[in-house]
């Protein structure tokens, strides 16, 4: 599987597991100080090829790929869930630890999330399906943050997320309908 746009990862064990799983071409950060050169390197990537963030399911992971979003509009994002970046032997969680089955179905996921797109989420369609506000609004956030792999967030955070990451309503609606069959059981 080639990739036509450039990864941004977090360091060079990202790099050595995303070349093992598919032909790509990638950008460290090098940690989350991510520093003026590096997002001018980013801009550049994304003016030219396009760019996917693939970073760690994790709070620095999270913090690199909301610095390099707000710096760098327009890139795609690609996740995986923390039981899928898990290291075997200790405790250490990122990209480095995934399978290569595991980082080619992220990267697939976000080429189908972007031929997918229909429209918009609203936050009218949020308040319907009870997530913002009530006593079960932030469980059910929770978990459709993990089902559609945003993450966990506040009502303004989700709408503002699912924006970001081009989820299609479609895709949302199932997610919720799952999330609603799980809570009645």
């Amino acid at each position: 599987m080639r990739i036509k746009e450039i990864i941004v990862v977090e360091g060079k064990a990202d790099t050595v597991a995303i070349k093992r799983a598919v032909q790509a071409d990638t950008i460290e950060t090098n940690g989350s100080a991510v520093n003026n050169e590096t997002i001018e390197r980013i801009r550049l990537a994304q003016e030219k090829r396009g760019v996917i963030i693939f970073t760690d399911p994790d709070y620095p992971g999270e913090r690199i790929r909301h610095i390099v979003s707000q710096r760098v509009p327009g890139c795609k994002h690609a996740f995986l869930s923390k039981e899928e970046a898990l290291a075997k032997r200790d405790k250490g969680v990122g990209i480095e630890h995934a399978s290569d089955e595991s980082i080619r179905r992220a990267l697939q996921e976000v080429k189908q999330e972007m031929e997918d797109y229909e429209g918009e989420v609203s936050m009218a369609d949020l308040l319907e399906a009870g997530l913002l506000g009530g006593s079960k609004a932030q469980q059910r956030r929770d978990a459709l943050g993990k089902l559609l792999k945003i993450g966990r967030t506040n009502g303004k955070q989700l709408h503002k997320r699912l924006q970001m990451f081009q989820i299609p309503k479609q895709a949302f609606e199932a997610a919720l309908m799952q999330v609603l069959q799980e809570e009645q059981k």
